[in-house]
């Protein structure tokens, strides 16, 4: 029967060895390769997510200016058109630019505009929230496949006890090895995701707040009458 002494000699012996994360996981069998492929994923999804969820790539300073600058000089129209042009395609041109295109089709004016923006804002909030669900579901299912490796590794290690009467230690302790690295990959790859994708998450709350401050200002141009009647307003000093 294999002490406990014994198993600590076996792991001992294997880190004497230089094994590599490689080996680590192809001694995770099938599911450490699907967990692993799964880390490419969510490398991946992470470094989209990083470069789309950002004020740059959200709010650009460059067109809160000009949008701004053409609403203060009552041109509704070069607005509208700057915001629904595709070159100027953001979280912001797309929200600003479905409330002017209501604000100019109604007769009620800023009514429809507040409407149409609260309506365009919630549609693009939940446009990025689900961009990010692929990364919630790896931090999800990446402990579950963990857990199936264990399972299988200690099926496998019962079997081979079975059936060599307790003498096959190196088959007992690949299938229990099979069964902690698994463990171990899937819950190193479920924790960097569940903690990024809640980052994220805020990072869109706090970016799409933000957006609708902006966007307020912008309505109280109209609001306050500094364009009239679709007529240029002067800037005041």
């Amino acid at each position: 029967m294999m002490t406990f002494s014994g198993l600590l000699g076996m792991a001992a012996s294997g880190v004497a060895t230089g094994r590599t994360w490689w080996d680590a996981v192809v001694d995770g069998g099938p599911v450490g390769f699907i967990i692993m492929a799964l880390s490419i994923i969510a490398l991946a999804l992470c470094i989209i997510h990083f470069y789309q969820i950002r004020r740059p790539a959200l709010l650009p300073v460059n067109h809160l200016q000009e949008v701004d600058r053409l609403l203060l000089s009552g041109d509704i129209s070069a607005a509208t058109t700057y915001c629904l042009d595709p070159q100027h395609d953001c979280f912001l041109t797309r929200v600003l630019g479905a409330g002017l295109s209501r604000y100019q089709a109604s007769a009620f004016g800023v009514f429809e505009i507040k409407n149409a923006i609260e309506e365009a804002g919630q549609d693009q909030a939940a446009r990025l929230y689900r961009s990010t669900d692929g990364l919630g579901v790896i931090g999800t299912i990446a402990p579950l496949l963990g857990l199936l490796g264990t399972v299988i590794g200690m099926v496998g290690a019962f079997e081979s006890m079975s059936m060599s009467a307790g003498s096959n230690y190196e088959q007992l302790a690949a299938n229990i090895s099979m069964a902690l690295v698994t463990t171990l990959m899937g819950l190193a790859l479920a924790i960097p995701c569940v903690a990024l994708f809640t980052w994220f998450r805020n990072r869109i709350d706090a970016l799409a707040s933000e957006a609708g401050r902006e966007v307020e200002r912008l309505v109280t141009h109209l609001e306050s009458g500094a364009v009239a009647g679709g007529a240029p307003a002067m800037r005041s000093n």
